[in-house]
C-alpha cells in the first residue's frame, strides 16, 4: 500500500494552540520583571532613607547635600517605583470611581496617602516650615514615608507574583492534555495510506495505528488487537487490552499491536477535545461560595476605608500628631487588603478541577465541584451504571442425564444465527460450535428453532422461554420440574433460556445484567462517607431487589419511567442535597433535575450533555472519588476563608494601634503590614495547592 503525505490543515489545530496559549502563565514573567525593577530601586531608596539617614552609610559626592535634596531623591525613587506598579492605582481608583472599591483600592490608597503626606512634609521643609537648621531638616526627613509608599506596592507585587505562580500550576494538567493533540494521522483512501493533517480525518474513515503511535481520533477497532495506554485521559497507569469492536480514544497510545480502526469522533468531537473544553469552562466559572466572597469583599472594602478614617481621627483626638495618626490609618488600609479573601475560592476550585481532570473526573462548572462536596443522597441508575448494561450467562443447569457439554453445544448452535441480545450474550460466553444447523427460524417473543442431522434423519433443536418449549414438543411436567429446580434464578431476577433436542429437554441457561466488579465496593464506600444510596431503574422489582441486595444500596425504586425518575429525584432533593449517576437517554431528565448530575463517560451524548460531572473511566467507583474530591475542595475553601477572615480580625486592631496599651506599645508599620498581607495571600494559595496531594486509593 502506497504511503503519501498531504498538507496539514491548521483550523482545528489553531484553536487548540489558542487554548494552549490562553493557559500559558504570562502573568508570572511580567510580574517578575516588575518586581525586579521595583526591588532594585527600593534597595537604593532604602539605602538613602535608612542606611544613610539612620546608620550613616556613605553616599559619595552627595555626602554634604542638604536634607531637602535627600528627600527629593527619595521622592523620585518612590515615584518611579509607584509608576512601575501603576496597575494598583489604575485598577484601584477605577473601582473607587465606579462605586465598587476593590483590594487594589486599599493598596493604592495606602501607598498614595503615604506618598502625598511625605510630599506635603517635604514641601514644608523647602518652604521653611520644617526648620532652618540642618539637624531640624534631617529630623523632618526622618518623618517622610516615601520608603513606605514604595515598599507597600513592592511587597504586594511579591504576593501577586506568588499568586500568579500558584494559579499557573493549577492549569498544568490542562496544558498537558492540550499538548497531546496529534497533528497528523494515517488514513486509508482509495487503496492508499495517506498521512494527513488531523483536520482532514473524517468520521467513518479507516485510520492506521502502529505500535508506539498516538491514536489521532476516537475510533472503533476493525482489525488487530493491542494494549492501549489511556493514562492521559483516565489516570490509570496500566495499559488496557483492546480487540476488534473495542473503542479507542484520541491522545491515548498504542503500546503493542498494529490496528486498523474506523473513526467515530473527530476534531472537536473527540473525548480529548471535550475534556479540554469542560475543564476550561469549569476554570472560567465561579462557584456560589466565590460569589458570596465577592459580595463580602464589596462590603468589606468600604468598611475598611471607614475604619482607617476613624483610626486617623481617634489618634488625632488623642493628641498623637498627624504623622502617627496617618501611619496607623495607612497600616489599616494595607493590612486589610482582601487579596486572601478573593483568592480563597477560585484557587481551590482551579486546583480541584485540575486534580479531577487528571483522574478522569470532569467538572463542567465550578458550581458543580462545590455542590458535589455537599451531596448527602446519591441516586444510582441500575443498567449501565451499577451493572454492565449487557446481559451475560451466569448459570448453566443441565437436566438429569444430560451432560453440560451437550447442553452447551446445542445452545451455541441454536443461537448462532440470532441477533437477539440474549443470543449474542450466549454466543459470547460459549463461542462457536461445529454442530451444523438448517431451516433456522426465529419467533418474536418466544425463541428460535432449527434442525440438525443425526445420521440420516433431521432432529429439531430449539431455544427460548418455557412456553416456547411446550410448543416445540417438551412435556409440561419436565418444564415444571426444571423450573422448581432452578427457582433461585427467578428469585434473583435472572432470565432463563431453555433448550431442547428432538423434543427432549436438555437444560437451562440463566442470564442477567451482571453487576460491575467495582459496584459493590463503590456503594460500600459511599455509605462509609455517610451518603444514602438509592437505586433507580425501570426494570422489574424482583430483578432490582436482587441487584440491590447484592451491592448493598439503602433503597430501591423500580419500574419507573424516565419522568418517574425525575419525580423521584425531586422528592429526594427535599430530603437533602442529591446527586444522580446515570448513562442513558432515559436518565437525562433526572440528571438535569438533580443538584449534581453525574454521567458515566461511556453513556449517551444526551446523558453527557445533561450532566454536571462526567466520569471518563465509566466506573461507578469514580463517583466515590468525585464526592471525596468535592468535599476536600469545599473544606479547603472553608479553611482559606477562615484564615483570610482570622488574619483580618487579628491584625486590623494591631495595625490601628489598639493593642498599644495592652502589650507595651505593639504597633504595625505600613511596610510590615504590606509584608503580612502578601504572606496571607501566599498561605491561601499554598493551602489550595495541597489538593494536588490527594490520594484516592
Amino acid at each position: 500500500m502506497l504511503r503519501q503525505t498531504l498538507p496539514v490543515d491548521r483550523q482545528y489545530l489553531e484553536k487548540v494552540r489558542k487554548q494552549e496559549e490562553a493557559l500559558q502563565d504570562t502573568e508570572t514573567p511580567r510580574l517578575k520583571k516588575r518586581l525586579i525593577r521595583s526591588v532594585v530601586l527600593l534597595l537604593i531608596l532604602m539605602y538613602f532613607s535608612m542606611g544613610h539617614m539612620m546608620w550613616g552609610w556613605p553616599i559619595g559626592p552627595l555626602e554634604n547635600v542638604s536634607a531637602g535634596v535627600i528627600g527629593l531623591i527619595e521622592m523620585v525613587l518612590a515615584a518611579v517605583i509607584m509608576y512601575i506598579n501603576r496597575a494598583f492605582f489604575v485598577n484601584g481608583f477605577k473601582g473607587l470611581m465606579h462605586g465598587a472599591p476593590n483590594m487594589d483600592t486599599l493598596v493604592a490608597m495606602g501607598s498614595g496617602v503615604s506618598f502625598l503626606w511625605s510630599l506635603y512634609v517635604l514641601a514644608g521643609l523647602f518652604s521653611g516650615a520644617g526648620g532652618a537648621g540642618y539637624a531640624e531638616g534631617m529630623e523632618v526627613v526622618h518623618g517622610l514615608y516615601f520608603e513606605s509608599a514604595a515598599m507597600i506596592v513592592t511587597l504586594i507585587t511579591v504576593g501577586k507574583m506568588l499568586e500568579a505562580r500558584s494559579k499557573g500550576k493549577t492549569t498544568d494538567a490542562l496544558r498537558s492534555l492540550i499538548s497531546l493533540v496529534p497533528e497528523t494521522a494515517q488514513v486509508e483512501r482509495g487503496g492508499e495510506e495517506l498521512t494527513v493533517g488531523i483536520d482532514y480525518v473524517r468520521e467513518g474513515e479507516v485510520v492506521v495505528i502502529r505500535p508506539g503511535d498516538r491514536i489521532p481520533v476516537d475510533a472503533v477497532i476493525i482489525e488487530g488487537s493491542t494494549a492501549v495506554d489511556e493514562s492521559a485521559l483516565t489516570g490509570e497507569s496500566m495499559p488496557v487490552d483492546k480487540k476488534v469492536g473495542d473503542q479507542v480514544s484520541a491522545a491515548t497510545i498504542n503500546k503493542s499491536g498494529f490496528i486498523r480502526a474506523k473513526a467515530t469522533r473527530v476534531g472537536e468531537d473527540t473525548t480529548l477535545a471535550q475534556i479540554i473544553d469542560l475543564v476550561s469552562d469549569a476554570a472560567a466559572t465561579k462557584a456560589p461560595i466565590a460569589r458570596t466572597a465577592d459580595k463580602i469583599a464589596g462590603i468589606f472594602v468600604p468598611c475598611v476605608l471607614g475604619i482607617a478614617a476613624l483610626v486617623f481621627v481617634i489618634w488625632m483626638l488623642l493628641g498623637h500628631g498627624t504623622a502617627y495618626a496617618l501611619e496607623r490609618a495607612i497600616a489599616v488600609l494595607v493590612i486589610s487588603c482582601p487579596c486572601a479573601l478573593g483568592l480563597a475560592t477560585p484557587v481551590a476550585i482551579m486546583v480541584g478541577s485540575g486534580v479531577g481532570a487528571r483522574n478522569g473526573i470532569l467538572f463542567k462548572t465550578a458550581a458543580a465541584l462545590e455542590e458535589t462536596g455537599r451531596v448527602e443522597i446519591i441516586a444510582l441508575d441500575k443498567t449501565g451504571t451499577i451493572t454492565g448494561g449487557n446481559p451475560s450467562v451466569t448459570d448453566v443447569f443441565p437436566c438429569h442425564g444430560v451432560s453440560k457439554d451437550e447442553l452447551l453445544e446445542v445452545a451455541a448452535a441454536v443461537e448462532s444465527r440470532s441477533e437477539h441480545p440474549l443470543a449474542k450474550a450466549i454466543i459470547s460466553h460459549l463461542g462457536n460450535t461445529t454442530l451444523r444447523i438448517s431451516d433456522y427460524q426465529e419467533f418474536a417473543g418466544g425463541g428460535v428453532r432449527a434442525y440438525t442431522w443425526d445420521g440420516s434423519r433431521a432432529v429439531s433443536l430449539a431455544g427460548g422461554n418455557a412456553a416456547f418449549m411446550k410448543e416445540n414438543g417438551v412435556a409440561t411436567a419436565d418444564i415444571d420440574r426444571l423450573q422448581k429446580e432452578t427457582a433461585e434464578f427467578a428469585n434473583a431476577g435472572k432470565t432463563s433460556v431453555y433448550f431442547q433436542k428432538g423434543g427432549r429437554l436438555l437444560g437451562v441457561l440463566a442470564l442477567a445484567d451482571a453487576v460491575r466488579e467495582d459496584s459493590k465496593e463503590a456503594v460500600r464506600k459511599l455509605r462509609e462517607l455517610g451518603i444514602r444510596t438509592v437505586m433507580l431503574t425501570g426494570d422489574r422489582k424482583k430483578t432490582a431487589e436482587a441487584i440491590a441486595a447484592e451491592v448493598g444500596v439503602d433503597e430501591v425504586v423500580a419500574e419507573v419511567l424516565p419522568d418517574g425518575k425525575e419525580e423521584v429525584i425531586r422528592k429526594l432533593m427535599e430530603q437533602g442535597k442529591t446527586a444522580m449517576v446515570g448513562d442513558g437517554i432515559n436518565d437525562a431528565p433526572a440528571l438535569t433535575r438533580a443538584d449534581v448530575g453525574i454521567a458515566i463517560g461511556a453513556g449517551t451524548d444526551v446523558a453527557l450533555d445533561a450532566a454536571d460531572v462526567v466520569l471518563v473511566n465509566s466506573s461507578i467507583a469514580d463517583a466515590v472519588k468525585t464526592i471525596r474530591l468535592g468535599r476536600k475542595t469545599l473544606r479547603n475553601i472553608h479553611e482559606n476563608l477562615f484564615w483570610a477572615f482570622f488574619y483580618n480580625v487579628l491584625l486590623i486592631p494591631l495595625a490601628a494601634g489598639a493593642y498599644t496599651g495592652l502589650f507595651g506599645g505593639w504597633t504595625l508599620s505600613p511596610m510590615i503590614a504590606a509584608a503580612a498581607m502578601s504572606l496571607s495571600s501566599f498561605c491561601v494559595c499554598t493551602n489550595a495547592l495541597r489538593l494536588n496531594l490527594i490520594k484516592f486509593d
